[in-house]
C-alpha cells in the first residue's frame, strides 16, 4: 500500500478562491483524493487588521487591489459559476462584508484536534460565502461549530479567552516563512505546492502526477 499524501491547505475562511480546491472530491469530475491523504487546514489571514465592524466587499477590493466596481462585479460573477460548477452557492450582490477571521481559525484549530475540522471549514464556508453570516462574530462562530458535533460551551469557552491564538500564530508564521504569500496554498509532502485561483484541473493534475512520483 503506497504511503498517503501529507496535504497541508494553507487557506482563509474568507477566500472565496480556497472554496474550489476544497470541493474537488465533490465535483463530478473523478475523486481527487483516492490514494491521498488527508487534508489538513493550515491557517492564513487575508486581512489580519480589519476593524470588527468590517468593510464592504466593493470598498475593500477597490481599496487594496485598485479594481473597478466593474471589474469587481465581473470577478464576483465569475466565482459564482465557478462555484455553481461545484456545487457551492455563492452570495455575490455587492454587499457583502470582509471580517477579521482570526478567531475562526482558532476555532478551525480546535476542530483538528477533535477530528471535525473538514466540517467546520465547510459550515464556516457556507455561513460567509453563501448565508452572508460575520465570521468574527463569537456567538455565530459557536452556532457553526454546534451544527457540525462541536460542543457549543466549549466553542463559546474558546472564544472567550485566548485558547489557540498562540497555535494559530505560530503556524501562520511557519506558512509565511515558508514563503507562503497568498491563497490558497496546497502543499504536499512538504515538497510540492500549488497555489491560486487555478481551475479543478490544475489541482487534479498536480495531485495525480505527485501520486504517480511518490509511487517511483
Amino acid at each position: 500500500m503506497s504511503t498517503p499524501l501529507k496535504i497541508d491547505f494553507v487557506s482563509d475562511v474568507s477566500c472565496p478562491w480556497c472554496i474550489m480546491p476544497a470541493r474537488l472530491d465533490r465535483s463530478p469530475r473523478p475523486a481527487w483524493r483516492r490514494g491521498a491523504g488527508e487534508i489538513h487546514f493550515q491557517p492564513f489571514e487575508l486581512n489580519p487588521n480589519m476593524p470588527a465592524e468590517g468593510q464592504n466587499i466593493v470598498e475593500h477590493i477597490t481599496e487594496k487591489y485598485g479594481a473597478s466596481a466593474e471589474e469587481s462585479q465581473a470577478t464576483r460573477a465569475r466565482i459564482r459559476d465557478m462555484g455553481a460548477e461545484l456545487g457551492f452557492a455563492f452570495r455575490t450582490d455587492g454587499q457583502s462584508r470582509i471580517y477579521n477571521t482570526f478567531d475562526a481559525h482558532r476555532l478551525l484549530h480546535w476542530a483538528g484536534l477533535e477530528g471535525l475540522q473538514y466540517n467546520l471549514k465547510e459550515a464556516l464556508f457556507k455561513a460567509y460565502f453563501s448565508d452572508g453570516q460575520d465570521p468574527s462574530d463569537h456567538a455565530t462562530l459557536a452556532i457553526i461549530a454546534e451544527s457540525v458535533g462541536l460542543d457549543i460551551n466549549r466553542a463559546a469557552q474558546i472564544l472567550a479567552g485566548d485558547d489557540y491564538a498562540a497555535d494559530v500564530r505560530e503556524q501562520e508564521q511557519l506558512w509565511i516563512s515558508r514563503g507562503v504569500t497568498s491563497v490558497p496554498t496546497i502543499v504536499f509532502n512538504d515538497q510540492y505546492a500549488v497555489s491560486g485561483g487555478q481551475p479543478a484541473e490544475a489541482f487534479v493534475g498536480a495531485i495525480r502526477q505527485i501520486i504517480s512520483e511518490a509511487k517511483n
